[in-house]
């Protein structure tokens, strides 16, 4: 019998190209690919960790983010406690992209789910278009929290879930009328990963990534 005490569904949502897919398998395997992967549909992984003495198991969701998936995001996203909404700090339209999924799912969740808004490819900050003031300001105005990572350095990527795992344990525990203190040391269990459809481009090895 599984020793997991508490179970999360998180989704990753935003368009193609930002590294949506770049973040969960630096997370999950500790792996960066250099070369354009293009997430076909969807798929999860899974991954326990230790917090506070309780074992939590996390199912991330990765979600394609080609505009003809759009309509399936629902399907994803639903029963979600946890949702990545993640742009590309040198790309305007991804980050007004962002801020539709936002919508959406305040639309269909309400204020039941954990918001992240991700800036990501930070190792990129010579040719940033969205100013970080700018950005968190608008995640505050929407009850969530802003961070910056970057798949390809490793940076910020470990605390970004952490952080999540633990807003969504005091929001389970808060509407049960009940407190948890976050503040103990974390430490890696297990990972797992299901099958997940990624095509790698046909542009040559040398291209730059557009994921990182």
């Amino acid at each position: 019998m599984s020793d997991v005490e508490k179970s999360f569904k998180v989704v990753l949502l935003g368009e193609g190209c930002v590294g949506k897919t770049s973040i969960v398998l630096r997370y999950i395997q500790n792996t960066f690919n250099d070369k354009h992967l293009m997430t076909q549909h969807a798929g999860f992984f899974q991954k326990n960790i230790n917090i506070a003495g309780k074992r939590v198991q996390l199912t991330i969701w990765d979600t394609a983010g080609q505009e003809r998936f759009h309509a399936l995001g629902p399907i994803y996203y639903r029963g979600s406690q946890g949702a990545l909404v993640v742009y590309d700090i040198t790309d305007n339209d991804s980050f007004v992209k962002a801020k539709n999924w936002i919508k959406e799912l305040k639309t269909m969740l309400g204020n039941d789910i954990s918001l992240c808004i991700i800036g990501n490819k930070a190792d990129l900050e010579k040719s940033r278009v969205i100013p970080l003031a700018e950005a968190e300001s608008y995640a505050k105005s929407v009850g969530a929290i802003h961070y910056s990572t970057s798949a390809k350095l490793n940076k910020g990527v470990e605390d970004l879930f952490l952080d999540l795992t633990k807003r969504m344990l005091a929001n389970m525990n808060s509407s049960n009328n009940s407190t948890i203190s976050t503040s103990s040391n974390t430490s890696q269990a297990t990972n797992r990963s299901e099958r997940i459809p990624i095509v790698p481009d046909n542009a040559e090895p040398s291209r730059t990534t557009c994921c990182n």
